[in-house]
């Protein structure tokens, strides 16, 4: 291991990259992108399952499920508090720990080591859903359920905020298509979960079932991640450029105090200062650790795209696209499949085709000013979606009835979604100098945590609106 250290130092010395073989490393971030997400998302894809437990009826099939929806997306028979207050809660408990640990992780990521940070939030992480699978096979009192369920949607998203951070800081340190394969990663999260929902529809197993086996899924995938993770020090490519900022520096340091020597003996002054210009002994000396406003300050542009990015699409999905209804009268299958289908398939398969599109393309550039006017041009979809056949509603009228239109204002949106969030993310720390990425990665990681809150909030308004 020491021998493989100084060959990557010696790399690093002489300048020669050495190569991704067989795209290792690229891999390993997409399989940790995955692992980030597809747990949080099959906890979201078992709500029905969370729900049917705080209720008097747990023994529910996903068909008998599906067939009891009625237009307002509730199950018609009636609901108890704690069943119509599970959603908001569970968003108050998703939102609140993930946008202050993703603030908190932009500041201690350089007190805390990143091997310690990422895994012990992978291994939380596997604990949580573990214990989750095996709750699956308890039986308990609805209150206590619930409180439970609760705590484990505060620990999820508490270290699923330090993972997220911590990752993009990593991957800040690598060329900038290396923060592709973690938003790709992510976006096959949301596809895996989408399509494990119409599996479990069209199976018509029980609820408790369907469950069980996302959340043994996940841990398999979070152990995989932590297995990934554990072979990305040995290989060449990653170490090298995980010490090529702190070799650049330390070689600029030693420059830096050869030329306070030699200033030293040319002005015969104390300490090299000359009293004629105090700041003289120090002005070579760069300022390693640069502090978090000042590195805000390079890459504000964007942050603010990427938290508008996902402000923009959590404003409407799914609070209001997961709410249009078929147009099609009398298709009881389609109408079982519509929302399953036309929202959380289509969203997620082109949002992971928009996030894999940057690694071939990463058009326009970091300092074009049409990255920031493409963001802006995204709330466009927000009235879009608002017009839709979106049931039920009260104020505006349907513009946009036709399914065919809904599918394709869903096309665009999730793959400008994934496309732009990704550009942004890949381009946020490359604004800055090589030892101040890490931090910017973790700065861009808080502004998209930041995005989906406000867009969480934002959705109770444009819900009531329509």
């Amino acid at each position: 291991m020491k021998e493989s250290y100084t060959l990557a130092q010696g790399a690093v010395t002489t300048g020669s990259s050495p190569q991704d073989r067989y795209k290792a490393v690229w891999l390993i971030f997409f399989i940790l992108g995955l692992g980030t997400l597809l747990p949080w998302n099959f906890f979201m894809t078992a709500t029905l399952y969370f729900t049917s437990r705080l209720g008097e009826s747990q023994n529910i099939s996903s068909v008998d499920r599906v067939a009891n929806m009625n237009v307002t997306g509730t199950a018609e028979d009636s609901r108890t508090y704690l069943q119509s207050t599970f959603n908001s809660v569970m968003t108050l408990c998703a939102m609140l720990p993930l946008l202050v640990f993703s603030c908190l992780n932009s500041f201690i990521h350089q007190r805390i080591p990143q091997q310690v940070r990422i895994l012990c939030s992978l291994v939380a992480i596997c604990f949580v859903f573990m214990v989750t699978a095996i709750l699956v096979k308890v039986s308990m009192e609805p209150l206590p359920f619930f409180t439970i369920t609760m705590i484990k949607i505060v620990f999820i998203n508490s270290f699923g905020a330090i993972l997220q951070g911590s990752l993009f800081g990593l991957a800040g340190l690598l060329p900038a298509s290396y923060t592709t394969p973690i938003m790709s990663g992510q976006g096959l999260a949301g596809t895996f979960a989408a399509l494990a929902m119409i599996c479990a529809i069209a199976s018509g197993s029980e609820i408790s079932d369907c469950a069980f086996g996302y959340f043994i899924t996940a841990c398999v995938v979070i152990l995989f991640a932590i297995g990934s993770y554990m072979v990305l020090p040995r290989l060449d490519f990653f170490r090298y450029y995980s010490m090529k900022d702190k070799t650049e520096y330390q070689t600029h340091e030693n420059h830096s105090e050869l030329d306070t020597k030699v200033d030293l003996i040319r002005k015969g002054e104390p300490n090299g200062i000359d009293p004629r210009n105090p700041t003289n002994g120090d002005s070579h000396v760069p300022n390693h650790k640069s502090s978090v406003f000042s590195i805000f300050r390079k890459i504000w542009i964007m942050a603010l795209c990427v938290c508008l990015v996902f402000t923009i699409t959590i404003g409407v999905f799914p609070a209001v696209t997961a709410d249009v209804k078929t147009s099609i009268a009398g298709n009881t299958t389609w109408d079982g499949y519509f929302t399953p289908v036309s929202c959380f398939l289509v969203f997620n398969v082109f949002d992971w085709a928009g996030r894999s599109l940057t690694a071939v393309c990463m058009w326009p550039g970091k300092d074009s000013l049409l990255l920031p006017l493409m963001v802006i041009f995204r709330v466009i979809f927000i009235p879009l979606f608002m017009l839709c056949n979106v049931l039920p509603r009260r104020n505006l009228p349907v513009v946009f009835a036709h399914d065919a239109w809904y599918i394709i204002f869903m096309i665009f949106f999730s793959i400008s979604n994934g496309y732009l969030a990704s550009l942004c993310m890949c381009f946020g720390p490359k604004k800055v100098l090589p030892h101040e990425a890490e931090t910017a990665g973790a700065i861009m990681a808080f502004f998209l945590s930041l995005g989906l809150a406000l867009g969480a909030v934002s959705s109770f308004l444009f819900r009531y609106v329509i």
